[in-house]
């Protein structure tokens, strides 16, 4: 069976508080670093009050219902779903990712099957179809890649087993192969990313880009996000250096050692997750470098991230929130009861400054 690459524009995004009325009616990059995964844990409180939040999709916006895609009505709450991570959990990212899909879960009572990756695509399908062979109803799925699903899609088809996608996108066909893809806008996430960066640099001057892993959409539109922007408000500020970083400290880290080499008049870095952008600021430690020398703009949120900012070392990071657990889970709920869902749901990000840092840093994860 054909597959067609499907990347409807995505919209925007009502607070998770009022997520089941803003779902019925329409309907949330990134690798971290072990040792941080203390700082992940939060308290209730303080997740709910960083939860995510949607925007109202733009009228004339595509939904999906069971009977399109060919599904069969069930109540979640006897129901058993099927996640499947895409990267170790250790990390900020995916620990808060993972442990939002826990928590909600338990919180409905729904039985839970869960699987990891562990950055490697083929454990991911194998993971998937195992958990298709052991009987999962649904399945929530944050892809490594976008490309190479269609083992995966024609097995759940078959079963008529409806999967949510959330984080990273799977290029196929929405209310098809997949019901609703969660996440979001990585285009708008480059493009303020470029505007903190104009702000930091005053628009002139020598930028690098440290691009995340390929084969993924969050990539790709990080980057065009950024490079509009840029060339759109300040053609003087010049992109002289792009490597992958893989999202990952270490190799951000050697990446940054390499570009210092090469770029000495380095102004500005954007790493396009934060365990890039701390690899670049030890790398820039290392290297006899103040605080403020570089302007190194983030993408994620992570604590660590933030105090960066707080502590001079960041300029700004746009957040990318990874708490999809309720969102997810109210996006099954409406679509197997037989309501509409949006095919694409957006979050509201928040971003990070030396305006807010320090006041904002306990809503980081």
């Amino acid at each position: 069976m054909q597959r067609s690459t499907h990347r409807s524009h995505l919209l925007a995004r009502p607070a998770v508080v009022a997520l089941a009325a803003a779902v019925a009616l329409t309907a949330s990059s990134c690798a971290k670093s072990e040792d941080d995964a203390a700082d992940s844990k939060k308290s209730p409180s303080a997740a709910a009050d960083a939860g995510q939040k949607v925007v109202t999709p733009k009228p004339g916006s595509k939904t999906c219902t069971i009977d399109a895609y060919g599904g069969e009505k069930l109540d979640l709450k006897g129901a058993t779903v099927g996640f499947s991570q895409s990267e170790k959990e250790a990390n900020p990212f995916r620990i808060a990712e993972t442990q939002s899909i826990k928590d909600e879960a338990a919180e409905r009572g729904v039985k839970l099957l869960t699987a990891n990756a562990q950055s490697q695509f083929s454990k991911q399908i194998s993971d998937v179809q195992t958990l298709l062979a052991k009987g999962v109803d649904l399945l929530v799925i944050a892809p490594l890649n976008s490309d190479g699903w269609d083992p995966v899609l024609q097995a759940a088809a078959a079963k008529k087993v409806p999967i949510v996608t959330i984080d990273r996108k799977i290029n196929a066909t929405a209310c098809k192969d997949y019901v609703s893809f969660i996440a979001s806008d990585f285009v708008e996430q480059g493009r303020r990313a470029a505007d903190q960066m104009i702000e930091a640099t005053g628009g002139k001057g020598e930028v690098a880009i440290l691009l995340g892993s390929a084969g993924n959409n969050v990539t790709t539109e990080r980057t065009k996000g950024f490079k509009e922007r840029v060339a759109e408000k300040a053609p003087d500020l010049k992109v002289v250096f792009e490597q992958t970083g893989d999202f990952t400290r270490e190799k951000g880290q050697q990446v940054t050692e390499q570009l210092i080499q090469s770029k000495p008049g380095i102004k500005g870095v954007y790493a396009e997750n934060d365990e890039m952008g701390l690899g670049a600021v030890a790398a820039l430690k290392g290297a006899g470098k103040k605080a403020g020398d570089v302007k190194i703009i983030t993408v994620d949120g992570t604590r660590n991230a933030v105090q960066g900012v707080v502590d001079g070392w960041i300029s700004g990071v746009i957040e990318s929130n990874p708490r999809f657990g309720p969102l997810a889970f109210q996006t099954l709920d409406t679509f197997t009861q037989g309501k509409e869902v949006a095919q694409d749901i957006v979050i509201q990000d928040s971003a990070y400054s030396a305006d807010n840092a320090e006041q904002d840093l306990g809503k980081a994860y």
